[in-house]
């Protein structure tokens, strides 16, 4: 799985409900955010984006230098199944076995730890953009806004009504990136590769 930034359960990650109500008694106009769209469109997000990238490559290069090996053991097993003894099969199959669990584990392992670091993300940045959600919908007479990016129905909603653009630009605006050079956050270190099977 390749690392992407995909926000899944938002409104659960960030414990955040997928409508924003303000005072009832002031009731005015009604909006929609895409909040998934909007956490990744951010500065902050599309840089954490790269981030992540960055960190999961070696290991999705390891990943898939595995699985080439695997396929090539498939490939000699099959192709030259008529010329080889029954124990070179044997030692064959057993090794492709161990690659293929190998592979499998170390799979797993990477998507927990890229779905972790998402979570992360989207926690970081969720929090931080539901207090520029309710700053913009007070200033701008919103009693209700809707996140059509949950699993919330939203049959219709007029493009006229959508804040996600606004929101973005205000967060950008509250919450500047730093460079990678100049940021002081270290970036989190992944789990150790596991060692090469044993023949």
């Amino acid at each position: 799985m390749r690392i992407r930034f995909v926000v899944l359960a938002v409104g659960a990650l960030l414990s955040v409900p997928g409508v924003w109500a303000q005072s009832a008694a002031a009731p005015s106009k009604v909006g929609t955010i895409n909040v998934q769209v909007a956490i990744g469109s951010t500065a902050e997000g599309k840089q954490a984006l790269a981030e992540m990238q960055s960190q999961f490559a070696p290991r999705q290069t390891e990943l898939d230098n595995l699985r080439k090996q695997i396929e090539e053991l498939q490939t000699r097993l099959r192709t030259a199944s008529n010329t080889l003894s029954d124990d070179e099969k044997a030692r064959l199959a057993r090794e492709g076995d161990q690659f293929t669990r190998t592979y499998q584990r170390k799979q797993q392992d990477f998507q927990d730890d890229g779905n972790e670091a998402q979570r992360e993300v989207v926690d970081r940045i969720g929090r931080k953009m539901v207090d520029v959600l309710d700053k913009y919908s007070k200033e701008n007479g919103y009693s209700v806004v809707l996140d059509t990016s949950g699993q919330n129905t939203v049959l219709y909603a007029a493009p006229t009504i959508d804040v996600t653009q606004d929101i973005i630009r205000l967060y950008d605006q509250s919450y500047p990136v730093k460079s990678a050079a100049t940021s002081s956050k270290p970036a989190s270190t992944p789990r150790p590769a596991n060692p090469k099977p044993q023949q």
